[in-house]
């Protein structure tokens, strides 16, 4: 069993920052793929970005270039930075563990099987 917990949200002006923490528990945390999801009242959940156990990352289009995923396997903890925030950032954000990766699935939340309570990030215009 893994358990997710995301800390950072909170409400920020549009064109701010916000840094936004995943801490997950489980020994072999290097090894899973890390992803961060976001839903907004009324829409489905959708991919945000993901980070592979080697470290590599992907992005959705609609962040690319504002959001940055990073981890750090000492403290079992992934890392979202967004920055440039805009109004239709608007949600509550979760991580989600892959403890089994796979990286063809990485944008796919049925392939993720851990995920946290979530974080409310709310962008004032």
């Amino acid at each position: 069993q893994v358990q997710l917990v995301e800390s950072g949200g909170g409400l920020v002006q549009a064109g701010g920052s916000l840094s936004l923490s995943c801490a997950a528990s489980g020994r072999t945390f290097s090894t899973y793929n890390m992803g961060w999801f976001r839903q907004a009242p009324g829409k489905e959940r959708e991919f945000v970005a993901a980070i592979r156990w080697s470290g590599g990352t992907y992005d959705a289009d609609s962040v690319k270039g504002r959001f940055t995923l990073s981890r750090e396997n000492a403290k079992n903890t992934v890392y979202l930075q967004i920055n440039s925030m805009k109004h239709e950032d608007t949600a509550v954000y979760y991580c989600a563990a892959q403890p089994e990766p796979l990286t063809a699935l990485l944008q796919t939340p049925r392939a993720y099987d851990y995920w946290g309570q979530g974080t409310q990030v709310t962008v004032s215009s």
